[in-house]
């Protein structure tokens, strides 16, 4: 049985719901293979930071939705790291909640830690159907 650690920080945003830290443990969950040990950790943060950490880890001087930063090979995990903000916009745009529009994100982060990516349109096409298949598993619809 695999042994799940979700780690969780808010820097520089209002506090968020307690409810995300369950509803998001549980896409975590649905988004991994059930025999491995896990440990993520998702940090929310403001447009500001993650416009900085864009910046200085992928050369993109914008705010962007999500960052993930994968742990070393001997563990499936790493740093998730989202900004409310910019999934607030997103949300209003795609006329879904914020609390699906979270979990999109989270689920996301979580592939790219898996070594997912969406640099083709075969890759994206891959990503975008486990997205789905993992946000199903847990109720969280369009």
């Amino acid at each position: 049985m695999k042994k799940l650690n979700v780690y969780w920080d808010e820097r520089g945003i209002p506090p968020l719901p307690i409810y995300y830290r369950a509803m998001l443990k549980q896409v975590v969950r649905a988004g991994i293979d059930n025999d491995k040990h896990c440990e993520i950790s998702i940090s929310f943060v403001s447009a500001d930071e993650i416009q900085s950490l864009n910046k200085q880890y992928r050369q993109k001087d914008a705010p962007t939705d999500v960052l993930s930063f994968p742990a070393n090979a001997d563990i499936l995990g790493g740093d998730i790291i989202i900004c409310p903000e910019i999934a607030q916009k997103q949300a209003d745009a795609y006329g879904h909640s914020l609390d699906r529009e979270m979990a999109f994100l989270t689920a996301h982060g979580l592939l790219h830690l898996q070594g997912y990516d969406h640099q083709t349109p075969e890759d994206e096409a891959a990503m975008i159907k486990t997205q789905n298949v993992i946000l199903e598993k847990v109720g969280i619809l369009r």
